[in-house]
């Protein structure tokens, strides 16, 4: 069931549940923190609406730099801009930011410690028709990487709000993941969030849970209608009430909730975490690493198997690169057969 303490979207399982653009709360809470902050500016590399970033931009026009395509000057004005007391957010693509200018954000940002907020829109394969050549599968692992760097990943547009606003209280450069396409929304206003905590969406009716989802960004719905499935579809024989799992909300890759973490596999003894991103590097190598050096588990990752994307329909992509709803319950069975073997 859904963690009655965290305030979640009742309708979240209902056909009707309401869908939104991760990046669309993004810009509402960009267009906030102008509000609250005159220090906040913006700037962007020629995809002001795309990012949502011209909600800010109508708002407050003396504010908004648009760099125009060249998001290596993105980020090192950015820089500049920081150094003088302001807070930037610059968006492009996650292809082009950090994918194109990667050299900059470390040299110009990082290096020196400036409050940047690096946003990259249109990450995963989810971006669907673009292709291979715009869907960034890689960012998690260039950014969380980098020294100094902070690195979030929102569940829905209601929580891209909430991080937003709160990197721009931060005095530390970030980054902020987002995807372009509707999601269903997870969270509501009153559902807690905080940078460097994680949170358990889905807990068991009874019982302790046989194993631990850890989720990041877009595919967190699909991992909570898989949980409700595998609970309520009694799929293996002798088992009451079906698979019990948790589900973790890990949207803060850095800072990363090691106590939270190692506490859900202390209870599963089998973790499974599920992103929109290569395997290799990305949040799931950042769970494995907590896990290796303080409680180690039996461990499957969902994600992109060491390929590049394609043209497609974003729910085709989905389901070609194995990280849907079938293939997260696949994981889970295939994990619990290897805690029974051991």
């Amino acid at each position: 069931m859904l963690n009655p303490k965290l305030k979640l979207n009742t309708k979240i399982f209902n056909d009707d549940v309401e869908q939104i653009p991760i990046r669309k709360g993004f810009g509402e809470g960009l267009a906030l923190a102008g509000e609250i902050n005159k220090n906040v500016v913006a700037l962007c590399a020629d995809l002001t609406e795309s990012t949502q970033m011209h909600l800010f931009k109508d708002k407050f026009p003396k504010r908004f730099i648009e760099i125009g395509v060249a998001e290596q000057n993105l980020v090192t004005v950015a820089s500049g801009i920081a150094a003088m007391g302001k807070i930037p957010f610059c968006s492009s693509y996650a292809m082009f930011s950090p994918g194109r200018n990667w050299e900059q954000i470390r040299t110009t940002i990082a290096y020196n410690d400036r409050p940047v907020k690096i946003v990259g829109s249109h990450a995963g394969i989810s971006v669907g028709p673009d292709g291979g050549t715009h869907q960034a599968l890689e960012d998690i692992a260039l950014m969380r990487v980098m020294p100094n760097m902070d690195v979030i990943s929102p569940c829905d547009a209601i929580e891209a709000k909430k991080a937003t606003l709160l990197l721009a209280k931060t005095k530390k450069p970030a980054y902020l993941r987002l995807a372009r396409e509707k999601t269903s929304i997870i969270t509501t206003e009153d559902t807690p969030f905080e940078i460097g905590k994680a949170q358990i969406f889905w807990v068991p009716d009874v019982g302790l849970a046989q194993v631990g989802i850890i989720v990041t960004g877009s595919l967190m719905y699909r991992a909570l209608l898989a949980a409700k499935e595998l609970e309520t579809e009694g799929t293996r024989p002798g088992q009451q009430g079906g698979i019990k799992t948790k589900v973790m909300n890990l949207s803060s890759i850095v800072p990363i909730d090691t106590e939270a973490i190692i506490t859900l596999a202390k209870e599963c003894k089998a973790i499974i975490t599920v992103e929109e991103h290569q395997v290799s590097g990305g949040m799931g190598s950042a769970v494995a690493e907590v896990l290796a050096q303080n409680y180690p588990v039996p461990m499957e990752f969902i994600g992109v198997q060491n390929l590049f994307g394609q043209s497609g329909s974003p729910d085709e992509l989905i389901e070609h690169y194995g990280m849907g709803v079938k293939d997260i319950k696949k994981a889970v069975e295939k994990i619990l057969k290897r805690k029974v073997a051991n």
